[in-house]
């Protein structure tokens, strides 16, 4: 638990790095279709930016970290 909040944290400084937004889902029913997934928004517009709405930690940081 603590290493995936310490991960999401290094990954959310990461983002606003770039200028984005690293955002969690709200959901807190682990049968809901988006619980425990992420997305990555413009810091200054809220527009998505990730490939797709709720990715996992992995493709967030693939996201984050490939050349562009």
């Amino acid at each position: 638990m603590t290493d995936d909040k310490a991960r999401e944290n290094r990954l959310r400084r990461m983002a606003a790095r770039q200028g984005l937004k690293l955002r969690r889902s709200a959901r807190r029913d682990p049968l809901a279709a988006d619980y425990g997934l992420y997305w990555l928004s413009d810091a200054k517009t809220d527009r998505v930016k990730s490939p797709k709405a709720g990715i996992s930690l992995d493709e967030i940081e693939r996201y984050l970290t490939e050349p562009r």
